[in-house]
């Protein structure tokens, strides 16, 4: 299938997700599952991760001040703004992609060549609004939490390296956080979390509902999520840093 059918294939299925509505009982019950599923199971590995890019982030700042006039203040400054603007929002969503988008993919498409998609539809059930738009809700919630927890961690990470390492002072590095900081890039992060979200769990979604074949299928249906989620996010961050930094 060429490039520009798939893309309308997808059109098509998101429309599809948000066609007929679940009662909204039943549709809480299962974001509050796909919320913990994909969620809270990443939690830990969201913030170990930001943990040590933070730290990392700090030392290379304040090896490239080596011998520079520049105040030391400025670590904390770019630490943080390296953080806000794209690790935590895109590398972050980039590395999601991976685990939670192969995840969704492989069990979607698991579920199809089991024919339990099949069962669905013949119990009367739109397949695609009960299995994926749980997904999407999860994801578009939960995802600017970790995101949150993501900068913070970041941060953290920064300051325990920089003052450990004493590359800078915990009074220089907290004065280089606050230094000249604007809202509004604290807003575009989570602007692009949003929609770097739904990208994953549509995305991956679409790959694993089209199944076809067998075991083999559902492998290769699980990469082709996440590197198409990744492309997409790439992207987006392109258009939307245009569209609201520029």
């Amino acid at each position: 299938m060429g490039l520009i059918a798939s893309f309308g294939k997808y059109l098509l299925f998101i429309a599809d997700v948000f066609r007929k509505p679940e009662r909204q009982s039943v549709m809480y019950k299962l974001v509050v599952k796909e919320v913990y599923e994909l969620g809270f199971k990443s939690l830990l590995f969201v913030i170990f991760v930001s943990l040590f890019v933070g730290a990392v982030v700090t030392l290379q700042t304040a090896a490239n001040m080596q011998g520079s006039w520049m105040p030391r203040y400025l670590i904390g400054f770019a630490t943080r703004d390296a953080i806000l603007l794209e690790f935590s929002p895109t590398i972050i969503s980039l590395l999601l992609a991976g685990k939670i988008g192969s995840n969704i993919a492989s069990s979607i498409g698991t579920m199809r060549v089991t024919e339990q998609i099949d069962a669905l539809e013949v119990m009367g059930v739109n397949p695609v609004t009960y299995l994926v738009r749980p997904k999407i809700f999860a994801l578009m919630f939960f995802n600017p939490l970790l995101i949150c927890l993501s900068m913070f961690g970041g941060v953290i990470g920064g300051w325990i390296s920089g003052t450990l390492s004493g590359e800078c002072t915990s009074a220089e590095y907290i004065t280089g956080i606050q230094y000249d900081f604007i809202p509004f890039k604290a807003i575009y992060a989570i602007i692009k979390t949003i929609l770097f979200a739904f990208i994953i769990a549509s995305v991956s979604s679409f790959h694993g509902f089209y199944t076809q074949g067998g075991a083999l299928e559902v492998g290769r249906s699980s990469t082709r999520a996440v590197v198409f989620s990744s492309v997409f996010i790439i992207v987006t961050n392109y258009i939307l840093t245009q569209l609201l930094l520029n």
